[in-house]
Formats: C-alpha cells, sequence, structure tokens
C-alpha cells in the first residue's frame, strides 16, 4: 500500500525516511519542495515536511483599516485561513492522487495535530485512509513503533490549539488596536497587548514596583567565632534583632568572656535524594541559569530533537515510563563523552530513577536519545545537550549522603547556634554539578564541653527587596498561575523583549512597559488578571479531553473580550493620556544645546535609531545613538560642548555615563586606549553597528589596523608594548579578576601557548581513559561552557564614531 507522510519540518522528513528505509531513501524535488522517497514491500513511500502551520488565520482585509473598523465588529468577525506555502500544498495535492494512505507525522501536541490535520484537509482524500504516527523522539525503536501503530487523528486535540488561535487573534487584534489609537501610537510604532502577554507583563511590572517601592529596614545580626581545634562560627538564637539596643545586650553579655558551653550537639547522616526529570519548564529553568534564553534553549532543543539527539522537548511529564529502558539509554551514553559516568551507573544494581509531581501520558521527560560527543555538536548545542544528559544521569544515579551536624553553645547565657555540612557521598551531584555544593566545618563536640570563645560581633545590614524576575523563574510563575502552555510561554517571553516592554537578564519593564501594563489594571483589571486567560486555558484543556466545543469556547471568549472593550471605552482618553506620557518619558534623553527643546530617541522606518531635537525642522540637532547599548538619560550636562550626558549600558561591561556626543573631546579623550604600533596616532575603542567592540586607528581610511577584544569586562591600556609583537598590552577587569593581554591575535607568544594548550588536554584525555579517577570531583565534573566566537582583526568593520 503506497502512502504520503507528512511531517512538520523537512529536516524531520529526512530522518524518518533515513530509519524507515534503513538509509536507502531518495531525495528529490518537486515544485521547489524536498520530497524523500524509497520502495518496499508495501509499496511507494513518500515524506514531506512542512514550514509548520501552513496555513495562516486572519481577519478579511475588508477588516485590515484600524480607524474605519469598529472593535466590536472585529471580535465576532470569523478568521479567514489563508494559504502561505503554495507549492507545498501544490507537491501534497499531485503525490497525494496517487496514494492509498496518508500519515501525519507531525509533533504529537496540540499544535502538532492541528498542523497536521489542517493540511491533510488541503487535500483530496476522498476514500483513502488517514492515520497518525505518535513518537516522542526520532530514534529508530520510535519511530518503528509509531509507523507499525498507527492510530486515527485526534479532532479534538487540534480543535483545542484552533480555539488558541481564534481567542488569541481576537484578543490580540482588539485589544492592540484600542490601546494603539488611545495612544495615538499607529503604524510600526503601535503598542502590542494580547491575552497571555498582558498578565505576563503585569507580574514583572508589580515585581519592579514592588523593588522600588520597598523601604529597607535595618536588623542586626550578633555571630560569634569559636574555635576547638578548627574555627568555626555561631549565630545568636534570635537573629535577627530588630531592635539594636537588644543585639548591643547580647553583645556587652558577651564581652569579656573567653569561652563557650556546649548545651545540645547533634551528629546525624542525610539522603539527599536525585532532582526529578526534566520537564519543559525546568530544562529551560536550567538554561536559563547558563546564560541561555528561554526562546533560545527552546530552539537548541527542539533542533536536538529533530536531529535525534533529545527526546521531545515540550512536556508537562516528570515520571518516565516504565517502557523507556533507562540502561538502554546508559548503554547508548557509553558511546558520548560521559562513557565513565555510564558506567559507573550501568554497574549499579539496580537502576531507580527519580520521580517528579507531575505524571502524563503523552510524553515522556526530556532525556538524551543518542550518544554525542563535544566534537559532533558544538557550542549552544553542545550545552544544552551536555545539559539534558547531566540531568538523565543524575535522576538514574544514586541518593548524595552529607553529614549534618548542629551545637548549640552558651557564652554568658547568651545562646548560638552552629551547624556543620559536609558531604560524604556526592551521588548524583557528582553527575550535575551544576550548582556549589557549600560545605562548614564543625568539629565534633559533646555536651558540657567548653570551647574557646574568638570573639563576638553585631552586624548592621539592611532588609532587601524581593529579587527580579529571571526568564527562568518568569516561566515557573506563569506555570504555577496557568499562563501559557509549556509550548508558548517562552516564546511569550520573547515577545515582551520585542515588544520593548522588558529589557535586561533580570526582567526590568520599561516606561512603555509600565505604562501598559498600569493603564490595563487600573481601568481594565481583568485583562492583567493570570485568573482570566488561566480560565481560558482550562476551557481550552476541556477541548481536548472532549467536555466542551471549540464553538462553545470560542463564543465564552468573545463575551468576555466584549465586556472588557466596554469598559476601556469608558476610560478611553484616561487610559491613551497615561500612555503618552509614560512614551514621552521613555523617549526623552535630555535637551537640545541649540535650542533648548526635548531632544528624543527617534526610529526610522527602517529601524535604525538616533537621537534628534522635538524641534525638526526648526532646529536640525542630531546625534548617533551609542550602538548595541541601552541609554537612559541623566540630568547632568557636558561642561566642554553642553551636550546632556547620558547612561550607557551594554551587556557584560560596567555603566559608564558619558557625553552624548561622540566628537565630543572628552570622548575621545575616555576612549583612547592605546598608541598605533602602525602610524603613531590613537588607537580608539570603537563599536560596530551590532554594538561589539574592538580598538582601531583614529588615522582611517589611511591607517587601516585594528584589534579584536573580549567582549566582557572593563577595558584599560597599561601604556605597555608587547616585546614580542609591539602590540599594546591591555588590561581585562572582570567579576573580581583582573589580567593583562597583548592585542595582538598573532602574537608569537600566543602561538607558542595555543599549540602548548592544544597538545596537554590531549594527554590528559588519553590518560582519563586508560585509568578514571576515583575520587569524585563536583569541580572536575564541571560541565564545559559554549564560548563565544572573537571578532578577527583581519575582518573588522571600519572605525564608525566612538560612542
Amino acid at each position: 500500500m503506497s502512502r504520503l507522510i507528512i511531517s512538520e519540518k523537512s529536516d524531520a522528513a529526512a530522518r524518518i525516511a533515513t530509519i524507515l528505509s534503513q538509509g536507502a531513501s531518495k531525495r528529490t524535488s518537486i515544485n521547489k519542495v524536498p520530497v524523500f522517497q524509497f520502495e518496499d514491500d508495501g509499496g511507494m513511500t513518500y515524506i514531506v515536511g512542512l514550514r509548520g502551520h501552513i496555513i495562516e488565520l486572519d481577519y478579511p482585509p475588508s477588516l485590515n483599516n484600524w480607524t474605519e473598523v469598529k472593535l466590536a465588529d472585529l471580535i465576532s468577525a470569523e478568521p479567514e485561513k489563508r494559504i502561505t506555502a503554495h507549492n507545498i500544498v501544490s507537491t501534497l495535492r499531485d503525490i497525494s492522487k496517487d496514494v492509498d494512505e496518508v500519515v501525519i507525522a507531525t509533533d504529537f501536541d496540540r499544535e502538532g495535530e492541528l498542523i497536521g490535520l489542517e493540511t491533510a484537509r488541503l487535500l483530496d482524500l476522498a476514500g483513502k485512509k488517514v492515520s497518525r504516527a505518535r513518537f516522542s523522539a526520532f530514534t529508530k525503536q520510535e519511530i518503528d513503533t509509531a509507523f507499525r501503530d498507527l492510530t486515527a487523528p485526534d479532532e479534538k486535540l487540534a480543535d483545542a490549539a484552533e480555539s488558541r488561535q481564534k481567542i488569541d487573534l481576537a484578543w490580540g487584534a482588539v485589544l492592540t488596536r484600542f490601546i494603539s489609537l488611545a495612544s495615538k501610537q499607529g503604524g510600526g510604532n503601535f503598542l502590542s497587548v494580547g491575552r497571555v502577554q498582558s498578565p505576563t507583563l503585569a507580574l514583572v511590572v508589580a515585581r519592579h514596583k514592588a523593588i522600588e517601592e520597598f523601604i529597607p529596614t535595618p536588623y542586626w545580626n550578633v555571630s560569634a567565632r569559636f574555635q576547638h581545634g578548627p574555627e568555626f562560627h555561631g549565630n545568636h538564637v534570635k537573629n535577627p534583632f530588630h531592635d539594636e539596643a537588644e543585639a548591643a545586650k547580647a553583645l556587652a553579655n558577651c564581652e569579656g568572656q573567653t569561652n563557650g558551653k556546649v548545651l545540645e550537639y547533634e551528629k546525624h547522616e542525610k539522603d539527599e535524594y536525585p532532582l526529578p526529570p526534566f520537564n519543559t519548564t525546568m530544562m529551560l529553568m536550567e538554561a536559563n541559569k547558563l546564560g541561555f534564553t528561554a526562546s533560545r534553549a527552546m530552539k537548541i532543543a527542539e533542533d536536538l530533537y529533530t536531529a535525534g539527539y533529545i527526546s521531545y522537548p515540550r512536556t508537562d511529564n516528570t515520571v518516565y515510563p516504565t517502557s523507556l529502558g533507562l540502561r538502554r539509554i546508559l548503554e547508548k551514553l557509553k558511546e558520548s563523552d560521559f562513557k565513565a559516568e555510564a558506567e559507573e551507573l550501568l554497574a549499579q544494581e539496580h537502576v531507580r530513577p527519580s520521580r517528579g509531581k507531575v505524571q502524563t501520558t503523552d510524553h515522556p521527560p526530556i532525556y538524551p536519545t543518542e550518544a554525542a560527543t563535544s566534537k559532533q555538536l558544538k557550542g549552544e548545542k553542545w550545552a544544552i545537550y551536555e545539559l539534558v544528559a547531566r540531568r538523565f544521569m543524575a535522576t538514574v544515579a544514586p541518593p548524595a549522603k552529607a553529614e549534618l551536624s548542629s551545637a548549640s553553645i552558651d557564652v554568658n547565657t547568651e545562646v548560638f547556634d552552629a551547624k556543620g555540612y559536609k558531604m560524604l557521598f556526592l551521588g548524583w551531584k557528582k553527575y550535575y554539578p551544576y550548582f556549589k555544593i557549600n560545605e562548614t566545618d564543625l568539629p565534633e563536640l559533646s555536651i558540657g564541653q567548653e570551647v574557646d570563645l574568638l570573639g563576638v560581633t553585631s552586624d548592621k545590614r539592611m532588609t532587601q527587596p524581593p529579587s527580579r524576575y529571571s526568564q527562568g523563574s518568569l516561566i515557573q510563575e506563569m506555570e504555577r498561575l496557568g499562563l501559557g502552555t509549556k509550548s508558548t510561554r517562552h516564546d511569550i517571553i520573547q515577545k515582551l523583549y520585542d515588544r520593548k516592554y522588558v529589557e535586561g537578564n533580570d526582567l526590568m519593564p520599561t516606561p512603555s512597559g509600565v505604562a501598559v501594563a498600569e493603564a490595563l489594571i487600573r481601568h481594565a483589571q481583568i485583562v492583567a488578571d493570570p485568573k482570566m486567560t488561566a480560565h481560558l486555558e482550562q476551557d481550552m484543556d476541556e477541548i481536548a479531553s472532549g467536555k466542551t466545543s471549540l464553538n462553545d469556547v470560542v463564543s465564552e471568549s468573545q463575551d468576555m473580550l466584549s465586556d472588557i472593550l466596554d469598559t476601556m471605552e469608558t476610560h478611553r482618553e484616561q487610559i491613551g493620556g497615561e500612555i503618552q506620557k509614560a512614551l514621552e518619558s521613555q523617549h526623552f534623553i535630555g535637551k537640545c544645546p541649540k535650542c533648548g527643546s526635548d531632544l528624543k530617541a527617534i526610529r526610522t522606518r527602517f529601524g535604525k535609531s538616533f537621537v534628534g531635537c522635538s524641534k525638526y525642522p526648526e532646529c536640525d540637532q542630531t546625534y548617533p545613538m551609542p550602538p548595541g547599548a541601552l541609554v537612559q538619560p541623566t540630568e547632568e550636562i557636558c561642561q566642554e560642548c553642553k551636550a546632556p550626558m547620558v547612561k550607557v549600558i551594554r551587556r557584560g561591561q560596567p555603566v559608564s555615563v558619558h557625553c552624548l556626543d561622540p566628537n565630543c573631546p572628552t570622548n575621545k579623550e575616555r576612549t583612547t586606549i592605546a598608541t598605533c604600533p602602525k602610524c603613531g596616532k590613537d588607537l580608539r575603542l570603537i563599536y560596530s553597528r551590532a554594538g561589539k567592540r574592538f580598538l582601531g586607528c583614529s588615522g582611517y581610511p589611511d591607517c587601516d589596523q585594528t584589534y579584536p577584544l573580549p567582549q566582557m569586562g572593563q577595558l584599560t591600556g597599561t601604556g605597555e608594548k608587547c616585546s614580542a609583537c609591539g602590540a599594546p598590552v591591555l588590561m581585562i577587569r572582570n567579576r573580581g579578576r583582573t589580567w593583562t593581554f597583548c592585542a595582538n591575535m598573532e602574537c608569537p607568544t600566543k602561538k607558542g601557548k595555543d599549540s602548548a594548550s592544544a597538545k596537554k588536554p590531549a594527554a590528559k584525555k588519553t590518560a582519563a581513559k586508560k585509568a578514571p579517577a576515583k575520587k569524585a570531583s563536583a569541580k572536575k565534573a564541571a560541565p564545559k561552557k559554549a564560548t563565544a566566537k572573537k571578532p578577527t582583526a583581519k575582518k573588522a568593520e571600519p572605525p564608525a564614531p566612538a560612542e
């Protein structure tokens, strides 16, 4: 029986074809669409990959005029379905005429079910069988099993996905148009509002307000230093003291004392059980700690899944199914860089995995499906693969064992508690070294024993505000509140960045983000309330389970949106005014030195930014925007040229305050780092259009000398020249470390070091294979970090104006 297999992407189609044909498939092209085909005993098989959704859901062109179309009409309007990849549809139609069966092999989730079914509905399949292949990994075992045990497509699951499309389209269109028109932000400056995006933004703004309004209060910690063999510390049992007088009294009671008496002492061992298997939220949280944005981590995980290295990365499950075959996965890892670890784990008498709290039946937790090495997967892909592989190994490793000890020590009626923590057996922590183990020494003590008192101190401290959300902690909070799904949360956060509503690694709302969120909270609170969107998410779940229908949920959503629009219309002027005022403050850079009017950040229709006077064309004062940086106004004026002083923020570099005019003498002095060895003119710190820094000669274009630079840390010149090549010697300060280096990447001294270091790891690796280390070391097991490639001096951009 001939068949057509439809996968979600072309690379997925290639992998399915390779597995099913045992490598015998051939690639052809029809209408410029890759088609993989092979013939077996059952007949001819064709596999075609889509590009995700090839059908777009949108309103008809007649509803695209924002100023003429009534928003109330938009709520009830039926969107149109438009084909966005006609060549793919044409290819599928041609092939489907000559096959007996169509198999949907898209990702097994709501979105994948809809993508597959909406594509199949475009074809003439009268009298043909339509089947569904469900799998969680691109491995031979999973793919063979899925195509042997085909099922029927799940119409209800697809309806749940389609309901989300319709609901989010209506909410996004109506609320975005209303907010943008009310605040007079049309064209490319429109303000985006969404059903899930808005309550997520409200969370970030609420945390920001809590931090801004936080009033620190003082408290005092009284602590003592003791000695019985080694030195150890104890904290007063009443810590923290909120009354300075009480802390002073406790301190005074200890004055003149030379020893303390042990009142209690306990010591016991504790098993520390492994972390649960990875679901999507936990994987993104851990990747975020390694420096990945949530959207980037998910993109890499999806690529690894399609390439067959890890299982499906969109899952809520935290319990491995009994059919998974944990030993089989460890056997595969013996072919990876984790050979020694896999062999250790296989040597266990029993392999018992940890369990999380959530168990589902659609997909297993995320685990490695194939072996890989750091040579096969480089950089970011290796970092995410290693994270998944180490998490899996940790979940099937034995518990760690720690020794916990505690003592209560009396010093003239003041009691101090001392605690000890010591690792006895690393267990699973050996395989998952992504957090620091802090050991604390406490010597063996006995009740009634006296120990030497070395000193008592009282430290004044201030209470701290709550920390800002990281992308990982925000995803965790969204999951707790029912905002979005495992498949959409990372995209929602990325939209907040794309819309310029938030910035920074720890999410800080911009003035426009604060304005939009606060306007909604004050005048349409339900839009920013997680309960509303969580309720609709639950309704969509019930569509998938058959408890309700697509039409009923969409109708309920329309009623809710209609009520919200009525409320917002009564406060249109207040909402628009508040947002306009905030946007003006966001764009304000300082005062024009020519005419005294406001200088504003201006964005052209081509996406480029500069600073210009608000009195244009009467005043033509402009300045280039510092490239690749966040710019904030200050109240200071440059004493040299009277231009505004601005705060410039770049990732990984100290915040600097300097003149906005790049040609100001103060900027030339600030950015001059060294002397050019070619022509003797100044080597200046220059930023490319992408915000990458390098050294370039001020004599450009007559002199083209450039040097690439590390992108992190504070850079200064030393005034010295390299004795080997004559290039300037520079100094970097970063994270408490300071080091000097020759700016010339081709310096002979560096070539010698590179060749020596290249040989050294190879020798270590060979030794490790011959004699694996006996003693477990969390430090040695630390994961390799992906490193950014340094810019090449030869290809550096010509010097642009220094910011």
